[in-house]
Formats: structure tokens, C-alpha cells, sequence
């Protein structure tokens, strides 16, 4: 599924795609600019209780966003609907989803995230992790007990440390707040993306692409090239600057990341 937006706010756009490997897909994403609200979710759980968990999260965050929580409290609610669902359901034990979602107010915005489901910071030049991975492999190298190389291909480095649904640990949502300057995207996504491509390649596909609709194709194609072994879920944000009458329009990606020489 993809989805593409320009006005007003923020532009985006948006894909989920199964992978190459699994029959269905956990992923859920959610892009809601009437509350300046984006977001995606990773289900967990197995059989189809992981996509009943991602899909409730970002219904529940939407809902409490709309009655006029803060991100964080959304945050919670959705937490609390999981645990409910799951409470009145045998079939739905044990479910959970990761969740990273942000809030904009103009150029500035709200990060929070639970899980590894991840946000980047990309420019023309570099990209930067804005989230920090609620997971085994990340509280290792925390530790000094393994390097970042060592994490990116140990074999237990899917297993997350939080999540949304957890009924036997404290929920614990980490936040950030940064603002969006010109020539620079904001990128959510699972980490059937992040599984699949280095820092590296995401700076290089955001720095090539022509637009975001062609941006975030790219993305999972290339996931899906490498191996598409999981879910791939991605929407990448940007801030416009209207362009003067008389200059005939620049593709979006050449207006935001390769502005014109003064």
C-alpha cells in the first residue's frame, strides 16, 4: 500500500509491503496530517495476532490523539488497548507491537518510539538514528559486550526489549523532541528496512530519488532485493518552501535536498 501527500504540512509518503518471505504482513502504517500524526507499527505474536496488535495500536494512537492526548499519553492508551484485546481473547495472548510515531507543529515535531522500530534525520549529506532501539542486541553494545557491526548481524538481534502489549513489564517510551531544517527528510520505519540496508544506502536512495512517492519505492525495492526476509513499512517527511511564481517547480527531493545555488 502506498500513499502520497503534499498540502498542507508536512509532504510525505508512505509504503508497506509484505517481503519476499512472510505470507502476511504485521506492519501497519498510519498517516494522519488533519493531527499532524505518522506513524508505524511492527505486530509481533505470530498468525495473525501481530497484525491485529500493529492495527489497533495506530487506530487507538489516532483516537487518543483526536480527544487531545499528548503523543505520550496516545502512547500509553494504545498500550493499554493491546493488553485489554488480548485480556478478553485466548486467541490474541500474547500479541505486541513495536511503534515509532511523530507529531509535527510546523517545522518542529515529537518523536516517540517503542521498540526497534526506527526514525532517521536524513539530508544530502548524512543521516543521523534519532531513535535508540529498545532491544538485546542494542543493550549489549550498550554494555561494551559487542560492537554496532556485531549487533547488525547477530542472530538474536530481532529480539525486542519493549513493546507495546507486555503485559509482565513496566511500558517504557523514550522521546525526543528536534525540529526539520531545509534539506532535510524525516524517516520512520520497521526494521524490515533497517534488517536489509545500512545507514549508508537509506542516505544515498533519499539523496537520489526524484520524489518521495519514487523515494519510499526505492527504499523497499531495495529491501526486497537484498533479501525482503521481513515486512517492510516505511514514510519519509519533508518540509517544502514554496517555490517563487515566475521558477518553473523542481521535483520535491531536488527542492529539499539539492536546493538551487544562490
Amino acid at each position: 500500500m502506498s500513499i502520497t501527500h503534499s498540502a498542507p504540512g508536512p509532504a510525505y509518503a508512505a509504503l508497506t509491503a509484505v517481503g519476499r518471505v512472510r505470507q502476511h504482513n504485521e506492519d501497519a502504517i498510519l498517516c494522519c496530517p488533519r493531527f499532524n500524526l505518522w506513524a508505524v507499527a511492527d505486530g509481533m505474536g505470530g498468525h495473525q495476532r501481530g497484525e491485529v496488535a500493529s492495527a489497533l495500536a495506530l487506530k487507538t494512537l489516532q483516537s487518543q490523539i483526536r480527544r487531545g492526548e499528548d503523543l505520550l499519553g496516545a502512547i500509553h492508551g494504545a498500550n493499554a488497548a493491546i493488553l485489554a484485546e488480548a485480556s478478553q481473547d485466548d486467541s490474541q495472548r500474547g500479541m505486541g507491537t513495536t511503534l515509532v510515531a511523530v507529531c509535527f507543529s510546523g517545522a518542529d515535531f515529537q518523536l516517540a518510539w517503542v521498540g526497534d522500530s526506527r526514525a532517521y534525520r536524513v539530508g544530502a549529506t548524512g543521516i543521523e538514528q534519532l531513535s535508540r532501539d529498545h532491544s538485546w542486541v542494542q543493550a549489549m553494545v550498550d554494555a561494551g559486550r559487542m560492537t554496532p557491526e556485531e549487533a547488525n548481524c547477530h542472530p538474536r538481534r530481532n529480539i525486542v526489549t519493549q513493546c507495546l502489549g507486555q503485559a509482565d513489564q513496566e511500558l517504557q517510551v523514550d522521546q525526543v523532541q528536534g525540529r526539520l531544517g531545509s534539506g532535510e527528510l524525516l524517516l520512520l520505519c520497521s526494521d524490515g528496512l533497517t534488517g536489509e540496508l545500512s545507514d549508508a544506502e537509506i542516505q544515498q536512495l533519499c539523496a537520489s530519488a526524484a520524489t518521495l512517492d519514487a523515494l519510499v519505492d526505492d527504499l523497499v525495492e531495495s529491501a526486497n532485493r537484498k533479501g525482503g526476509k521481513d515486512n517492510i513499512s516505511c514514510i519519509v517527511l519533508g518540509l517544502v518552501a514554496p517555490a517563487p511564481a515566475e521558477e518553473r517547480p523542481r521535483s520535491f527531493l531536488d527542492k529539499l535536498l539539492k536546493p538551487a545555488k544562490s
